[in-house]
């Protein structure tokens, strides 16, 4: 079930990304590449505040 949630999630998640940038300006490399070092920063903090 777990599995089933995680890959709904990514799924959103990408398709709002891609979505975000279309609309976003300029390039949209540098603004994949900021996104995904948010996001895994992202992952990283909350997976260290759960252990």
């Amino acid at each position: 079930m777990e599995y089933q949630t995680t890959a709904g999630w990514s799924l959103i998640s990408s398709g709002l990304t891609t979505l975000l940038l279309i609309v976003l300006p300029g390039k949209s490399l540098w603004w994949g590449v900021a996104l995904l070092a948010i996001g895994s920063t992202v992952l990283f903090v909350r997976k260290a505040d759960i252990a």
